[in-house]
């Protein structure tokens, strides 16, 4: 782990701190007058993300990605992601019908900027960081895009078994569909990256002031998304949490890596630089956008923040084994 990084993640810890006092001190404003943690959600969900998605579809150079290198990254992780989504489906019932893609989202969904940028610039120098790149602009367009159709499914499935849609049968189904594709696509995460790929190929690009304005507003989301951290730990601590913010952090510490690097290396023959930056980006900790989505649909906001502190913390011990693992992969 190099210097680089630990500052990173003492930095991180002392902006989710300061957001944790600020909630503590009633800087955000007192209980009675609304949830602090909801309103930040919200503006960093509807406002904040949208702009950041936007902006990064509307520049993808879809020309010159390292397609080889993103699918053997991304088939890898989408397998481990629907397997915690299948497996979590039993916990819907208690937990809601929003819980299994949460968790889902929680255990898969790395930290690719805070954490991502600066450890593979530290690590693995201009070309490897350039791979790193290549895989953070594709990262929350694929997993939040199919997160949110399996989310919006489950609630549209939840929402007709206590009989809020249309009647069973062929036309209820079809019912549940539309009312699925419209959630799915009517949404702050899918509708600026479907806009965004549309004006990609028209070839326009993003009028200087736009483009400004965009980068502007989506520079806010990684402190916001940290001091939201903080003042949701205010809000609900992590007490009694610890097994499932464990189990979590442990799939997306060690068993996502070790999927993708079997499946990269074996299943789709990358070596070498390629190699190590796609299992380093999968051995990441859970980033912040994985609270975001727990805040949109209300559902494990404690369990999905301890998982969040959790796994950051024990990056600086996962990093330097799955490093030293890929010093022998020949």
């Amino acid at each position: 782990m190099t210097a680089t990084v630990l500052a990173k993640l003492m930095a991180m810890f002392f902006t989710v701190g300061l957001g944790w006092l600020a909630a503590r001190q009633r800087w955000l404003g007192k209980p009675e007058e609304g949830d602090p943690a909801r309103v930040l959600g919200n503006l960093v969900f509807y406002l904040f993300v949208p702009a950041l998605l936007f902006r990064t579809t509307a520049r993808l150079d879809l020309a010159h990605m390292p397609w080889a290198t993103l699918v053997a990254f991304f088939v890898p992780l989408v397998g481990v992601l629907l397997l915690v989504y299948l497996s979590q489906r039993r916990a819907a019932a208690r937990h809601g019908a929003a819980a299994p893609a949460t968790r889902a989202i929680t255990a898969t969904f790395g930290n690719s900027l805070q954490v991502g940028v600066p450890f593979a610039a530290a690590v693995f120098g201009e070309a490897g960081l350039a791979i790193h790149i290549a895989l953070v602009s594709l990262h929350a367009l694929v997993l939040l895009t199919l997160l949110t159709a399996l989310v919006e499914l489950d609630l549209s499935r939840a929402a007709a078994a206590q009989g809020q849609t249309a009647p069973s049968g062929l036309r209820g189904l079809a019912r549940t569909l539309a009312q699925t594709a419209r959630n799915t696509v009517i949404h702050p995460v899918v509708l600026p990256v479907l806009a965004g790929m549309a004006w990609n190929l028209t070839g326009l690009g993003l009028h200087p002031i736009v483009d400004e304005s965009l980068l502007t507003l989506g520079a806010a989301v990684v402190p916001m998304c940290l001091v939201l951290i903080g003042v949701t730990l205010a809000a609900y601590g992590v007490r009694g949490l610890w097994r499932g913010a464990l189990g979590l952090s442990a799939v997306k510490l060690l068993l996502v890596p070790a999927v993708v690097l079997v499946v990269a290396r074996w299943g789709f023959g990358l070596t070498g630089l390629p190699l190590s930056v796609v299992v380093m980006m999968a051995a990441l900790p859970t980033g912040s956008n994985a609270l975001i989505f727990s805040q949109r649909y209300e559902t494990l906001q404690a369990e999905t923040t301890a998982t969040i502190v959790i796994s950051t913390a024990a990056f600086a011990l996962t990093a330097s084994f799955w490093l030293a693992v890929l010093s022998l992969i020949p």
